[in-house]
């Protein structure tokens, strides 16, 4: 196994429109796209963490309706920042709703965000946030584990 420096607990959040269009960002540290995400903080709950990450990286509000599964294979949850970091994720995914809020860019964090058809994806795309897509799709009343 290579050098990981960290072992972090994520969050990664999927919000689907009306039209069943998945909301993206464009991530300022990668420059990929990918599904709202983030790091759950010290004395925090990984709920907590969702709804809090959407807020500052979105400017919406949301209700989470399903976990989606949990993920943590080295071969996808290990993340090359630039800086030269490499950090192992474990990652809880949820489905959630926006309940308010007005959708901007609301951090540093994010060049751009909108929402994409399911079949537009972009091609620069964070390389597990397919496989989160591809779960949430597949409407299983039970929540994976990878």
């Amino acid at each position: 196994m290579e050098n990981i420096d960290e072992l972090k607990a994520g969050v990664a959040v999927i919000i689907l429109n009306e039209e069943n269009q998945v909301l993206l960002q464009k991530r300022a540290d990668v420059g990929l796209w990918g599904i709202p995400s983030g790091h759950v903080e010290i004395g925090e709950t990984v709920t907590e963490a969702a709804v809090r990450e959407v807020k500052e990286e979105t400017n919406l509000d949301i209700r989470i309706k399903k976990l989606i599964g949990v993920y943590s294979d080295p071969e996808s949850q290990v993340f090359y920042y630039p800086s030269g970091k490499v950090v192992h994720f474990i990652t809880t995914c949820f489905l959630a709703e926006i309940t308010g809020g007005k959708l901007r860019c609301n951090s540093d964090e994010s060049l751009e965000i909108r929402f994409f058809g399911q079949g537009a994806l972009p091609q620069d795309l964070l390389k597990m946030h397919p496989r989160w897509l591809k779960d949430v799709l597949a409407e299983r009343e039970m929540a994976f584990i990878r």
